[in-house]
């Protein structure tokens, strides 16, 4: 009777305190991607979003591409005048008044402010293996970042991420973090001695499991049922053409980091209630001013430099950011905020990156508040209202523009890069505009005693150049490659540019 009572009390003992977790915590919110557009619709007061333009030119709303009617509004914010009218004249007034006026705009306006109580990331190797990668031997790490969830248990965050460094180079060496999927490279195998072990183990145990197979295995005794994966020879020739990225960087004694922008926070609005946004809001949606996926991406980045500052392997003040299309806007907007960055790579980036807002050319802004607007604050849908409790506003109400982040990023190294829409990088990304914005920057840079395209800062007068225009004697830099939507074939120029200007020699 004693033992059943006791069995009872501490059932229900259980029982109380699972019910009690239950219930400390708000339960978790589940929107469709409509229903977290309408709930923030609802917030701001808007009743009626403009439509976004079709990237079909022969559609009856297709998007413009006459430059005569693309800049509604030609006179962008002015970067460096203060909201009081004061005309800013030293590398000072930048930092102390100029710069923090814009960071307050862009975070209010475009991509979120980080809230104050973020959980703080417990770094984790989990695997380190020896491994080739074309004719480089490397060291391949396997990293996740455990993200302190007990303010609510019910939403985990583990930021996956793979460090690969070469061996053959004196280290610690730079390295580039690319928004991505991570995997190991080339992992490294088991020899003939060993993988004899790991098959004789494995017939035994399903011949334990169906004892049968031991007259199959009897016919055919030196049958083997794992074998080796076939492996690249590092003393083959080179392939002809470009190496792939990854094998540009070990062979120029970077190395390289992936991680992966979905551990972080998923690319949908479904999941703004989850990942590190959820985790903080407590699986409720968010406000306004909340952070986006976009800054939530960089944040993730953030913490992975962390981890790399630990690493005796990585020279943490060469550490760079790249990302292409929405990861591109990522590594823009993780450049711009996270100053312990030194270099990014800003891969055709469009609206959201380094393409001017108030440009009505491709993509616009109705594009991102009527579709992708969860990459961006909440604010940012005010600029799609046809009507709301604000009246209308368009890209041209904007305070800000991608000018002012890629000034954010001086005086520190920043590469945009584009192809061409013949090969696939859209004109829907709005190349120009990038150009124009990127022009625009360089006023900062030049006050901070860096150097920036080489040309004039007039935006509007300032022709962008043929493709294959190198655009490399600055802190600044642009070029337009020939091939489609991806910046590899940048990489050749990319990293020679940076290794001078970060002063590493292989």
């Amino acid at each position: 009777m004693k033992k059943f009572l006791l069995f009872f009390l501490l059932l229900h003992s259980g029982y109380g305190a699972f019910a009690q977790t239950k219930t400390q915590h708000p339960p978790l919110v589940t929107f469709t991607n409509e229903q977290d557009h309408r709930n923030m619709m609802e917030q701001l007061g808007i009743k009626i979003l403009r439509p976004g333009p079709s990237g079909n030119e022969s559609a009856p709303n297709a998007a413009n591409y006459n430059e005569a009617l693309a800049n509604p509004c030609p006179q962008l914010p002015e970067l460096l005048l203060t909201k009081n009218g004061v005309k800013v004249t030293t590398a000072e007034m930048w930092w102390n008044q100029r710069r923090k006026e814009i960071v307050t705009d862009v975070e209010r306006e475009l991509y979120g402010r980080l809230p104050n109580n973020i959980p703080v990331v417990k770094w984790e190797v989990k695997i380190t293996d020896k491994e080739f990668v074309g004719r480089t031997p490397v060291i391949a790490k396997q990293i996740i970042g455990h993200v302190d969830n007990s303010s609510y248990p019910l939403i985990n965050v583990d930021i996956n991420m793979m460090l690969v460094v070469p061996t053959n180079v004196k280290g610690p060496v730079p390295v580039l973090m690319m928004f991505g999927r991570p995997a190991f490279p080339a992992p490294a195998q088991p020899s003939a001695e060993h993988l004899e072990i790991i098959n004789q183990s494995f017939k035994e145990m399903m011949i334990k499991q169906d004892p049968k197979l031991k007259e199959i295995f009897d016919l055919y005794p030196a049958y083997m049922p794992i074998t080796r994966l076939p492996g690249r020879n590092p003393f083959a020739p080179a392939p002809e053409g470009d190496l792939p990225p990854t094998e540009q960087l070990l062979a120029a004694g970077w190395g390289y980091v992936t991680i992966d922008p979905a551990s972080i926070q998923a690319d949908n609005h479904a999941g703004i209630t989850r990942g590190i946004i959820g985790l903080v809001n407590k699986g409720q949606p968010r406000k306004p001013e909340d952070w986006g996926a976009l800054r939530a991406w960089a944040w993730g980045a953030a913490r992975g430099l962390d981890y790399l500052e630990t690493d005796p392997l990585v020279d943490a003040k060469k550490v760079g950011i790249e990302g292409v299309s929405r990861y591109g806007k990522a590594a823009l907007v993780t450049l711009a905020f996270e100053q312990r960055f030194a270099v990014g790579l800003i891969g055709s980036s469009g609206k959201g990156g380094t393409t001017l807002h108030r440009r009505v050319f491709g993509e616009a802004v109705e594009s991102l508040t009527g579709g992708e607007n969860y990459w961006m604050c909440g604010n940012y849908m005010k600029y799609g209202a046809a009507e709301s409790s604000f009246g209308s506003k368009t890209g041209c109400d904007l305070p800000v523009d991608s000018h002012d982040v890629l000034a954010m990023c001086a005086p520190r190294l920043a590469f945009v890069s584009y192809g061409i829409p013949e090969k696939g990088d859209a004109k829907w990304l709005d190349q120009k505009g990038s150009y124009m914005a990127t022009v625009a920057a360089g006023s900062v840079y030049k006050l901070l005693g860096a150097k920036d395209l080489g040309v004039s800062n007039d935006y509007m007068s300032e022709k962008m150049p043929p493709m294959l225009t190198d655009m490399l004697d600055g802190h600044l830099a642009w070029r337009q490659h020939d091939g489609g939507h991806t910046d590899a074939p940048n990489f050749k120029y990319f990293i020679p540019w940076a290794s001078k200007f970060l002063g590493h020699q292989k």
